[in-house]
């Protein structure tokens, strides 16, 4: 059977228009953007509507998106590959992120964002412990109070101490009641 071919991290612009697009700088002294976006700018090589000020979701610095990049990746492919999809790998400049692998990455920062470094390992833990559908949940209810970047203070605070704190048991993993009937 073939790959899906997708643009990204799973972004198919027939399928809808809502993505998310991160950016990484060329220098590591810049921050990482994450933009949640609505339309696609099919001809253009670089991407140009809807990267505004409003559409931003997270900032977070160079080290932190460094610390987490990796994690974030395999664990999105892993799921691609799953979904027969062309898996990808996060460049510098743009990367198109497919709206749910979106929710799920803006989840992942909100919490280390300001959080302190050191905790990061144990974020990525508890992140890695939720199933996608707790992520897009917990996205969906702090989105709806506090989506805007710089809000940050309500359902963004709970998250950042829920995943920063009590790190999950490697044992008890939460795993997919499919991945249990293999």
């Amino acid at each position: 059977m073939a790959k899906i071919k997708t643009i990204g991290f799973g972004f198919i612009p027939k399928e809808t228009k809502h993505h998310f697009l991160l950016y990484i700088p060329r220098s590591k002294e810049h921050d990482v953007f994450v933009y949640e976006r609505f339309k696609w700018d099919k001809d253009l090589t670089k991407q140009k509507s809807e990267l505004v000020d409003k559409n931003i979701k997270v900032i977070v610095s160079r080290k932190k998106w460094d610390a987490v990049k990796n994690v974030a990746e395999k664990e999105f492919n892993q799921r691609l590959q799953k979904n027969d999809t062309i898996v990808s790998k996060f460049k510098t400049g743009e990367n198109v992120i497919e709206r749910l692998l979106g929710k799920e990455l803006v989840l992942l920062l909100w919490a280390i964002e300001d959080s302190d470094p050191s905790l990061i390992n144990i974020a990525l833990k508890n992140w890695l412990g939720l199933s996608p559908e707790e992520r897009w949940w917990l996205f969906t209810m702090a989105n709806a109070s506090t989506g805007y970047y710089n809000n940050k203070r309500g359902w963004r605070i709970a998250i950042r101490y829920a995943l920063t704190d009590n790190p999950v048991d490697e044992k008890n993993k939460q795993m997919s009641i499919f991945d249990r009937l293999k």
